[in-house]
């Protein structure tokens, strides 16, 4: 059974028809095929996957994804080799725009990420509950559901950090993305103490832009520039709601350039450490609101 409903479930997602189903659809599909051929009921297999009934429901409806341990729970009770962990991947991935897909790609495959972020945390620092706070003030009237499935598809592009042979990374913030309460004080204390955790942990590096600096080459916007075990670098240019994928020598060598500017104005990195320790400190002196 295994193999074989993992490559029809490929199969179906590869249907050229404009019609094709999405990795969410196909996702409940199987998942309610599975059942009816176990003959089960869906309070049948809730008892058996520990996860309530309700939830499957939903779940073979498509209304929502299944969490990282439900994907698992029902890889392993019907064999089916990774089947759901990948489909709930896949749907993940869709919920990511076109222009930045590519990008998100080749994290994995990156030897070095540098990002820049004129307001907001960098995604790949930001914890979950400001990652929420960014999702809901930015796509009103999207569901909890739809929320917390952008949320895990944020924070599951973190596993690049978890690679033995983790990604160089280096990390420059607009002073404004601390100063900005995401989340409220709460959490802005756990957001920056989740910065700073991070870098004593790993190959991290992280500056902060100060505004004594005024103006500078990348205001209003963010770039990734990903260097690959290869030596390729790719370039990723964000504004407000459109994308940037630059892989031409000349275009690369740009953006670089515009980093490069925008780098240079902001405070070395034990200054910019100390920065986020006193804005840390404000954020926790006013916790109690």
């Amino acid at each position: 059974m295994d193999s074989d409903v993992k490559a029809s479930s490929i199969v179906e997602l590869n249907n050229e028809d404009p019609g094709k189903p999405t990795p969410r659809t196909v996702l409940g599909r199987r998942l309610q095929r599975l059942r009816t051929e176990g003959e089960l009921s869906q309070r049948g297999l809730a008892e058996r996957v520990k996860y309530p009934h309700t939830y499957l429901s939903r779940v073979e409806r498509g209304e929502q994804l299944p969490s990282e341990g439900l994907a698992e729970a029902l890889d392993a009770y019907f064999g089916t080799l990774g089947l759901f962990a990948e489909l709930l991947e896949l749907a993940q991935d869709s919920t990511i725009p076109d222009y930045g897909r590519k990008i998100v790609e080749n994290e994995e495959k990156a030897a070095r990420i540098q990002v820049f972020g004129s307001s907001v945390v960098p995604g790949l620092l930001q914890t979950e509950d400001y990652a929420r706070a960014l999702f809901r003030a930015s796509l009103p009237g999207v569901s909890p559901e739809d929320i917390e499935e952008r949320v895990a598809t944020r924070m599951r592009r973190k596993r690049v950090f978890d690679k033995p042979d983790r990604p160089l990374y280096w990390a420059i913030m607009d002073e404004s993305a601390i100063k900005r309460p995401v989340g409220g004080a709460s959490g802005m204390t756990g957001q920056i103490a989740h910065i700073l955790k991070v870098v004593e942990a790993m190959p991290v590096s992280v500056q902060v832009l100060p505004f004594i600096e005024g103006e500078y080459s990348l205001m209003g916007g963010s770039l990734s520039l990903l260097t690959l075990g290869n030596g390729t670098t790719i370039g990723y240019a964000e504004s407000f709601d459109s994308g940037e994928v630059a892989e031409t020598p000349r275009r690369v060598l740009e953006l670089t350039q515009v980093f490069d500017l925008a780098r240079s104005k902001a405070l070395p990195e034990d200054k910019s450490l100390d920065l986020l320790r006193s804005y840390l400190k404000g954020y926790e002196d006013g916790d109690d609101s």
